[in-house]
């Protein structure tokens, strides 16, 4: 257990990344606020945290509605007082050539993986400001380092998670402390958003050799159980027999 409990909101919680994140923080001993659409089972990953001894609470959240991520932060507020760690981890990834014109998947890429992010700073930052600190952490993903086929605009997004958190840091320095972790092929559900059959199929020997989503948690956990004066900004996490 961490020396310090911390209020933690987790974005995107309700399997995944997110979901190993909320289990692995809670186990340390933080408080975790756990947010997504799928409210049965944030309900059931809440209990499963009581049920080991922790501390967790959830609200349901839609990302891409800036008034929603701002209720997600009051009703964390309203719990327990504070905001040390916004989690901003929900993404989707509908991968498909830029010939294929998808221009509505596009669009939601940039709502959830962009827009999502913009809005959980915009909730989070000035409460971090106010209480006189905080971390951000924002899951990227190794896309915001290279490009490949079927991937461009996922890769645009992620690029720009990237570029928002340094940014960020920059303008931060010595006040709130920003965490980019950016996660190479990890076992998700975030591949069932791909409806084009020829991505689909190229993801799965993609994915053929993935870290757990455990990895990533322990990943952020290191990161936020730095002391004040540490401020971990970049760490990515790939599986070790992958090249990419």
């Amino acid at each position: 257990m961490t020396q310090t409990t911390k209020v933690v909101l987790v974005t995107g919680a309700s399997s995944g990344i997110g979901e190993a994140t909320a289990l692995r923080l809670a186990a340390d001993g933080h408080r975790v606020f756990l947010g997504a659409r799928r409210t049965e089972r944030l309900e059931k990953l809440a209990g499963r945290i009581a049920a080991d001894g922790g501390t967790a609470g959830f609200r349901r959240l839609d990302v891409t509605d800036a008034a929603d991520v701002r209720a997600f932060v009051s009703a964390a507020i309203e719990r327990w007082g504070r905001v040390d760690v916004m989690v901003n981890n929900a993404g989707v990834m509908p991968l498909s050539p830029l010939s294929e014109l998808r221009v509505d998947e596009w669009d939601r890429m940039l709502d959830v993986n962009v827009r999502g992010v913009l809005h959980g700073i915009a909730a989070a930052l000035p409460v971090m400001r106010e209480q006189g600190g905080g971390h951000i952490v924002n899951v990227a993903s190794v896309g915001a380092y290279e490009v490949v086929p079927t991937a461009a605009v996922y890769c645009a997004t992620k690029f720009a998670v990237r570029a928002l958190s340094e940014g960020l840091r920059q303008e931060s320095a010595g006040d709130i402390r920003v965490t980019v972790v950016s996660p190479g092929v990890t076992e998700s559900e975030l591949a069932d958003s791909i409806s084009d059959p020829r991505a689909r199929e190229d993801m799965k020997t993609y994915r053929s050799v993935a870290v757990p989503a455990s990895a990533i948690a322990d990943a952020i956990a290191f990161a936020i159980s730095q002391p004040a004066e540490v401020d971990v900004n970049e760490l990515v996490v790939r599986p070790a027999a992958s090249a990419q």
